[in-house]
């Protein structure tokens, strides 16, 4: 089976529950931001919830999972221990018809990766997330025979916080430019960007052929104004996207800059927009849609995700698409 678009990613499985204030401060946990947990924490958090629902998460696999809903091939990697989670993550990745080539590891010592997110009557959602074993993920769960026929592999930055992680985005870079096709990173948080800024640099200049990042995540990369580390990105890389919020993405080619209109909606809940961005865009472009139009989708697909609670989209977005004459 031929995969249109690879992702690479830390598999998340998202737990969501209903708390309120006071059982936030008994529980320790502050409102509204997201907090790394380790295993004993995450355990204790996960027993305390009394309404779990639970969801396939990560950035990527969320992008995944919308380029699989407009319709292309998809493939997620990521990493997964066997246990009840584990397996849970892969049905629910692949109950679209995506694939996970990943089986889950009986070898892998932690548990699966989970974010235990507790949504307040207010809305607010306080995040308490444990990596796991989706931080493991290296060269060695990169299989070959996934990118034959593979037009992209959409990589993310989270990931590039250990060495393990490095190794599998060159593995990943080196076996998709073998089979003829591009690959594209998201630089995912200014934070790890500015720990790794030496590193990612290089990557960008050595094996990406597409970056997407926010304001933040690019200014830090180069330590300079926005304006200025797209310029110096677009000489090294192929193709670069800015996000900026409520003001107009940013692309850039060479010496070509396109700037695509943000549609404003009132947000319901912000989760997955930058990752509904990826997809719309990453759909575009794949297609070989001009890249003016690719931003519009991605624009388009991102408004419709935060109309609603959820990262991802509940909408026929090649409807919307063809309604905004995209397609």
């Amino acid at each position: 089976m031929t995969h249109d678009v690879i992702g690479i990613g830390n598999a998340i499985v998202d737990v969501i529950s209903h708390a309120d204030d006071q059982f936030l401060d008994n529980m320790g946990i502050e409102k509204g931001i997201m907090q790394l947990v380790e295993k004993d924490r995450a355990e204790l958090l996960y027993a305390a919830m009394n309404d779990r629902a639970q969801a396939a998460g990560g950035s990527v696999a969320n992008t995944i999972a919308g380029i699989g809903h407009l319709g292309l091939g998809t493939a997620f990697l990521g990493k997964v221990k066997d246990d009840a989670l584990g397996r849970f993550y892969v049905n629910d990745m692949t109950a679209n018809g995506g694939a996970f080539p990943n089986p889950p590891s009986g070898d892998v010592a932690a548990p699966t990766s989970r974010s235990m997110i507790f949504v307040s009557p207010d809305g607010e959602r306080s995040m308490n997330t444990y990596l796991g074993a989706g931080a493991d993920f290296d060269a060695d769960d990169v299989p070959r025979d996934v990118f034959a026929g593979a037009k992209l592999v959409f990589l993310e930055g989270y990931l590039f916080d250990k060495d393990e992680g490095k190794s599998a985005f060159r593995r990943a870079a080196q076996l998709m430019h073998e089979a003829g096709g591009e690959t594209a990173i998201t630089l995912s948080d200014p934070f790890c960007v500015n720990r790794h800024r030496a590193d990612f640099q290089h990557l960008i200049e050595n094996e990406m052929d597409l970056v997407i990042g926010n304001e933040a995540e690019w200014t830090t990369l180069y330590e300079c104004d926005l304006e200025d580390a797209l310029i110096r990105a677009a000489k090294v890389c192929k193709t670069v996207v800015c996000t900026r919020s409520g003001d107009p993405v940013v692309v850039r080619q060479g010496d070509i800059r396109i700037a695509a209109p943000v549609e404003r909606v009132v947000p319901v809940d912000a989760t997955g927009a930058g990752d509904q961005f990826a997809a719309g865009f990453l759909y575009g472009y794949v297609t070989c849609t001009d890249l003016e139009t690719a931003a519009r989708m991605g624009v388009t697909c991102a408004a419709e995700v935060i109309g609603h609670v959820g990262p991802r989209p509940q909408a026929d977005m090649q409807a919307r698409f063809r309604a905004l004459g995209l397609m």
